[in-house]
């Protein structure tokens, strides 16, 4: 008669897989961590993008309209060096002596931010490797910039996604080469005095005036931005941190551009 029970090197190793396969799905549990199955978003056109070249509201602070990079340093701290060429600023590879990303050298809690952004024309590259950027907030939380205009790419990936993590509800990519808008609301997750989550991190973007992302509430960090979380891994909250953060313009090798960037958060903050 056979041996009806398994031996318990294969039942270890089949429990040591399912927690392997457990640590890498996304926050709802039906997708793997950048699971090319998953459905992509449908895509739709948007109209005229409403605050495309709008000026400043007058209780915003300006990040760049320009006029320098005064306001931003490299990631390092020192000097950002982006090349800038009119109104927009370009971010070049890391490879060349200007390369790397450049954040916010000012922190804020519960915003809005503003920015437009244009990927190469004509295109180049494939997948994650055409007019790939983001914004990074606090090197922890990114919303992605890709060049998905009739691109396929993994749908937590693809522009306007919580990278990693959330789609968004649709593709409002524009051509390559044409300008297009981010507007994001940004709510900082909260800890106590303990060290316990008490507050998620929440997130509204608009893309080209479409909503993408409606009050969607971060399930962690983004993987693969931060030492703290590796590429493909499922998301977590990092250490605490205080609710003002910065913003960064992420360098992926692509040389993807921006321009009209402004930020608001005096009024954004509790009602009580």
């Amino acid at each position: 008669m056979k041996n009806k029970f398994l031996p318990l090197a294969f039942v270890a190793a089949l429990a040591s897989a399912a927690r392997i396969l457990a640590a890498d799905m996304e926050p709802d549990g039906k997708w793997h961590v950048h699971d090319p199955a998953r459905p992509e978003p449908p895509i739709v056109t948007s109209g005229a993008t409403f605050s495309q070249g709008a000026p400043a509201p007058s209780d915003a602070e300006v990040l760049f309209d320009g006029r320098g990079l005064e306001k931003w340093e490299n990631e390092r701290g020192g000097p950002a060096t982006w090349r800038t060429s009119g109104d927009y600023i370009e971010s070049v590879p890391s490879g060349n002596t200007l390369g790397g990303g450049i954040r916010t050298k000012g922190k804020w809690a519960d915003f809005q931010l503003h920015v437009e952004w244009a990927t190469p024309v004509p295109p180049q590259g494939t997948d994650q490797g055409r007019g790939n950027s983001g914004i990074l907030i606090n090197n922890m939380y990114e919303v992605q910039i890709l060049d998905n205009y009739e691109n396929k790419t993994y749908a937590d990936g693809q522009a306007a996604a919580i990278y990693g993590q959330k789609p968004p509800l649709v593709n409002a990519c524009k051509p390559p080469g044409e300008w297009q808008t981010y507007d994001i609301l940004f709510e900082s997750p909260r800890w106590n005095d303990k060290g316990e989550l008490i507050k998620k991190a929440c997130i509204t973007v608009l893309h080209n005036g479409l909503a993408v992302q409606n009050h969607y509430e971060l399930a962690g960090m983004t993987d693969g931005i931060n030492p703290a979380l590796p590429w493909q891994q499922a998301t977590k909250y990092g250490p605490p941190h205080p609710p003002e953060v910065f913003i960064q313009l992420q360098d992926h090798k692509n040389p993807v551009r921006f321009r009209n960037i402004w930020i608001r958060s005096q009024h954004l903050g509790s009602n009580d």
